[in-house]
């Protein structure tokens, strides 16, 4: 039947449904559903957004109350099983309604998803071809759906998968925002309240070996034009950004043109975005003319505190870039957000001589995660063997999903949340994240401590 103006309830999913969710400590805006609003609403469409992060209203009130031919689901590994809880609600709700996934997760683990309930799966960052499906569906359009680029869909029963393009981020609208601002006291960095986000590329140019960003975009890197992402800003109703390329700091002219174009502009706003070592530690006249134009968190990928793990990761940086780093954010008054690994193959004294290094540093934001062998990267076979769990949930860079090397899970998550707690009170000394309730998180962590996990095998 064929139907000029379709509705789609866009869902963002909840990030988790234990305390470790972070509502109110870091919360993203919805930026890729906003970009899919923008386009779906120039098409004539009606476009409602449901963020499981900040609703108070479940999946199938949402449901019932906008009643969607259409709804889209995207998310990253740990909400695989919401993002198929959500599709499948909506079947029940309404067999008729047409179920699609995309996101991070299903680019690189479409066939994970491949269930009855699911009726597309999108493996590019295209967000036209879900026009495309939504067209082809509903009568609008006969174009053959095994011709669109990066879409998974069914015949007779039998799932296909169309290989994925690069897609030029150039093509992108600008994202419709009217959800974000209608949530003014969500969408935080930290203490940085009602961040905004903004993408100026797609794809990591790098190829650290854990990671799974430099595969996005079939591994394509796609900037936008400098000018285009400053512009926008200027438009932005938020006094923070959070730039949420892979790593922004990658290209020195166009970050030097982005500096120079806010200062022309005159543009009066905080920034958070990431950076390697290895670029900061050799460019701190650029670092410095950054932070006069509001950069005040910069998240680095530290890794470790040894050269042996930085070469085993392929992260073509060394213990010296890191330590650069650090001194010169610290002199320079930039906040700069410690992101470690904590390997499989961590002992005792490798769990103490990580929060050693951070002290003797002066380190004072950190965030520690747990070594995670992504689904779908060389990674997870090489780890296949040692995989402990198949939830995705625990993907999330807080669990234990391989046994580790020398520890006993046990044990290896014990002197994990130690480190944790020093950390956490390290920072409760410093004055860090006083927003925080810090003994809630410290009594949880010691809780975490001496439990048992479903999926630990000692």
């Amino acid at each position: 039947m064929e139907r000029n103006k379709l509705t789609f309830l866009l869902i963002h999913p909840e990030i988790s449904r234990t305390r470790y969710n972070f509502v109110g400590v870091i919360e993203n805006e919805c930026l890729e559903l906003e970009y899919i609003s923008s386009g779906l609403q120039n098409k004539g469409h009606e476009v409602f957004i449901y963020d499981g992060q900040v609703e108070t209203m479940g999946v199938p009130m949402a449901l019932d109350r906008y009643k969607p031919d259409v709804v889209y689901v995207c998310g990253r590994t740990r909400q695989e099983n919401f993002m198929l809880e959500y599709c499948k609600e909506a079947k029940d709700f309404n067999e008729n309604t047409i179920t699609i996934i995309g996101g991070l997760h299903a680019q690189r683990c479409f066939e994970r998803m491949y269930k009855d309930y699911v009726d597309y799966i999108l493996t590019s960052f295209d967000i036209f071809n879900i026009t495309e499906i939504a067209d082809h569906a509903y009568g609008k359009s006969a174009a053959d759906i095994s011709g669109l680029d990066g879409v998974c869909y069914k015949k007779d029963g039998k799932w296909y998968s169309n290989p994925a393009k690069p897609f030029d981020i150039k093509r992108l609208p600008r994202p419709d925002r009217s959800y974000f601002y209608s949530h003014p006291k969500n969408y935080r960095y930290l203490e940085l309240e009602h961040s905004a986000w903004v993408r100026t590329a797609y794809c990591c140019p790098y190829h650290c070996k854990f990671c799974e960003r430099n595969r996005m975009n079939s591994g394509k890197y796609s900037p936008r034009d400098i000018e285009d992402v400053v512009d926008e800003i200027a438009q932005i109703q938020a006094d923070n950004i959070y730039i949420v390329d892979d790593d922004f700091l990658f290209d020195e002219e166009r970050v030097g043109r982005f500096i120079g174009l806010l200062k022309e502009k005159g543009i009066n706003k905080k920034y958070i975005c990431y950076g390697r070592s290895d670029f900061i530690a050799t460019h701190p006249e650029l670092i410095k003319d950054f932070k006069e134009v509001g950069l005040y968190y910069l998240l680095v990928g530290l890794e470790s505190v040894d050269d042996a793990h930085l070469e085993i990761y392929d992260k073509k940086s060394s213990v010296g870039y890191n330590e650069k780093t650090v001194e010169i954010c610290n002199n320079l008054g930039v906040n700069i957000m410690g992101l470690f690994i904590v390997d499989l193959d961590y002992r005792r004294k490798d769990f103490k001589n990580l929060y050693k290094w951070i002290v003797a540093h002066k380190l004072k934001h950190v965030a520690v995660s747990i070594f995670v062998p992504e689904f779908g990267l060389e990674t997870y076979k090489q780890y296949k063997d040692r995989i402990i769990t198949d939830n995705p949930s625990h993907f999330d860079y807080l669990h234990v999903v391989a046994k580790p090397t020398y520890l006993s899970v046990r044990k290896y998550y014990f002197y994990y949340y130690i480190l944790l707690i020093k950390l956490f009170l390290k920072a409760k000394r410093e004055g860090v994240y006083d927003f925080i309730d810090y003994g809630d998180y410290i009594r949880s962590f010691v809780s975490n401590m001496f439990r048992k996990r479903k999926n630990d095998d000692e």
